[in-house]
């Protein structure tokens, strides 16, 4: 059995502070979160989404419920992948001391299972994609450029690279 190359940036602390932007996937990419509607007019292009879309959604949304240091700044449902753009802000110290006995139990980590679990829970299978893309964003116009990214995304579908007709 072929191993897994791992993923994640090596050595990197995923629970200091700071800004991620995360990329989670449908499993087998199928298009379950809903469509993009309105195309062909600039700028009119945006996702209409389905029950699936919707349960997370909800969760998206209701993570600083869960997660009182983490702010989600911005976020794109596609039809089969979300976009997050995730603060983590909070006393390194004791997130250290926390979360200091695996990488597994890190911040973004821990807010990617949860976020999977709720919606796999509510919707009653698993809709996910093994594992997440990562991007530690390093500076402010990484994050103004990739804020764009996610504002805009339904309206570049066609050009994704997850597009699927």
């Amino acid at each position: 059995m072929q191993s897994r190359k791992p993923n994640r940036l090596k050595g990197y602390d995923y629970s200091q502070n700071g800004v991620y932007f995360l990329t989670l996937c449908s499993k087998d990419k199928q298009c379950i979160f809903g469509s993009v509607v309105g195309d062909g007019v600039p700028d009119v292009p945006q996702m209409h989404l389905s029950f699936y879309g919707k349960v997370v959604e909800k969760h998206i949304t209701g993570i600083s419920k869960t997660y009182s240091h983490i702010f989600i700044d911005n976020y794109a449902i596609m039809p089969n992948h979300i976009h997050l753009l995730v603060m983590v802000y909070s006393d390194e110290n004791a997130l250290k001391e926390k979360n200091s006995d695996s990488p597994q139990n890190a911040e973004i980590p821990k807010l990617i299972s949860t976020l999977k679990r709720l919606v796999n829970r509510d919707i009653g299978q698993n809709v996910w994609q093994r594992s997440y893309h990562d991007h530690i964003i390093r500076n402010e116009t990484s994050y103004n450029g990739i804020w764009e990214y996610i504002e805009h995304n339904a309206s570049k579908w066609k050009d994704d690279c997850f597009y699927t007709k």
